[in-house]
């Protein structure tokens, strides 16, 4: 059995979630059980990405978040109830979308392996299949997590947001038992994916007292998305790309980091100083390098705060067994 060890013990909130020698992972949980699961996974996000090529972006995106809060423990997947409101409906999730994806997933497992496979595995595989598809790097993605029973919206305030500097990205991090590395490497997820203006456009009009526009942004860049979100914007769908080939997994949004084109100004934060600035050359200089990075810390991500005795095994994604 393939086991993975992260001692660390990480308060967020006033949840205290420690992840400390997960014995029960493996790469081949579900070898005797389910053995079609990460085929059936796999087939659900190829056709959902042909008629919807913003899938990848927004799952990848999604295990992110579910991960961030409480641990990877999908409770970012439960809907709200009359008592009480779930993450994926608190102001940093409402934009998340392709729940359907992972519905449908679930309920092809549920008809050939009942009460058998959790959803927070479905996801943690998922992430990894939309990397793949797009064509960046594999991983064996460790399975046998259980479900949470708990949601709630008033926990996203501890996600990093897009306007965090490098202090609080670090300490953000390492909360969850994740190195400087591994910002890195994670925030190049960021390849994948679009952004709304109301992310980014501090950094746009009225940055400071001093400077108008966020003086660490290349002028024409800064142009560009000026005149895509304007003063006032009376369009709530506009935004931008977080790199220029927003889908395909690669190295660009290293590249556009070194050349002052970050869109979040968290993004850009990272190229401002050293160690996270000589990281960023470097995976911009080389994409093997940091497909390599990003494989490693996602298996790091995927097992923060994971249950493997408590919690559940979900017949539906979206609410827990009754």
């Amino acid at each position: 059995m393939v086991l993975l060890l992260l001692l660390v013990s990480i308060c967020i909130g006033s949840q205290s979630v420690r992840a400390g020698a997960v014995t029960g992972l493996s790469k081949d949980y579900y070898k005797q059980t389910c053995p079609t699961a990460e085929s059936v996974i796999k087939d659900t996000i190829r056709n959902a990405t042909q008629f919807d090529p913003k899938i990848p972006a927004r799952i990848l995106r999604m295990h992110f978040h579910d991960c961030f809060i409480r641990g990877c423990d999908a409770s970012v997947l439960l809907d709200s109830t009359p008592s009480n409101e779930a993450e994926k409906d608190a102001p940093p999730n409402v934009s998340l979308r392709a729940f359907y994806v992972l519905d449908d997933a679930k309920t092809k497992l549920e008809s050939i392996c009942p009460q058998t496979v959790s959803c927070a595995d479905i996801l943690a595989i998922a992430a990894r299949d939309v990397v793949v598809l797009t064509g960046g790097p594999n991983w064996d993605v460790l399975k046998g997590r259980k479900d949470g029973v708990i949601s709630r919206a008033n926990d996203t305030r501890n996600l990093p947001a897009p306007t965090f500097n490098i202090s609080q990205l670090i300490q953000s991090f390492a909360l969850r038992g994740l190195s400087v590395r591994d910002l890195v490497a994670l925030s190049g997820g960021h390849t994948l994916g679009f952004s709304h203006c109301s992310s980014f456009e501090g950094r746009l009009h009225n940055f400071n007292s001093t400077f108008k526009v966020d003086p660490t942004m290349e002028p024409q860049f800064a142009q560009s998305l000026r005149t895509v979100c304007p003063q006032p914007n009376n369009n709530g769908s506009a935004g931008a790309f977080l790199d220029s080939t927003a889908t395909k997994f690669d190295n660009a949004y290293f590249k556009h980091l070194v050349e002052g084109k970050g869109v979040f100004g968290s993004d850009q934060a990272l190229f401002l100083e050293n160690p996270t600035k000589m990281m960023v050359q470097r995976f911009a200089r080389d994409e093997n390098g940091f497909f390599k990075a990003f494989k490693t810390s996602m298996v790091k991500l995927a097992s923060v705060g994971v249950m493997t005795s408590e919690g559940e095994v979900r017949l539906n994604c979206r609410k827990v067994n009754s």
